[in-house]
């Protein structure tokens, strides 16, 4: 089992191949109050492509973006490639044990969002893991390098 030390800067190659490949994120902690930050990272995400599936389990809190709210992972009942982290960082362990149950992929701790032992847990399972990183970010990212190789 190789487990990653999420103390150092994950490769380029490693958040690239997660992001190209997941297609379905479940975002716990989504909000539908427009000045959160995880209201814009579903927003864009979800206009790029990804199939967004908002997790919060406030009453009555039924869409957010015309995406159906679900109450918890548990509850979603279809296949979730990345469950996506915007939680305090001692929520994360839990969240892990609910991503294994329903065979999510990536297990992905929004920027603040660190919790080793969580990650380990995650490992252990066969989830790739990925904290204190924002995939809106990420998926970007590559553009905002200069591109050496092309001519004027």
């Amino acid at each position: 089992m190789t487990y990653i030390n999420h103390d150092e800067p994950y490769s380029d190659d490693y958040l690239q191949d997660i992001l190209k490949s997941v297609k379905t994120i479940a975002m716990v902690g989504a909000s539908p109050d427009k000045t959160k930050f995880s209201y814009g990272v579903l927003r864009v995400l979800h206009e790029t492509g990804y199939d967004m599936i908002p997790i919060n389990p406030r009453p009555g809190l039924e869409e957010i973006r015309g995406l159906k709210v679900y109450p918890n992972l548990a509850a979603i009942g279809r296949s979730v490639d990345m469950v996506e982290v915007f939680r305090k960082p001692e929520d994360l362990y839990g969240i892990a044990e609910e991503a294994i149950k329903i065979g999510a992929k990536v297990l992905w701790g929004q920027i603040g969002v660190v919790n080793h032992d969580a990650a380990r847990l995650a490992e252990k399972a066969g989830l790739k893991v990925v904290m204190n990183k924002c995939p809106k970010i990420e998926l970007f990212r590559p553009f905002w390098k200069p591109k050496l190789h092309l001519g004027i």
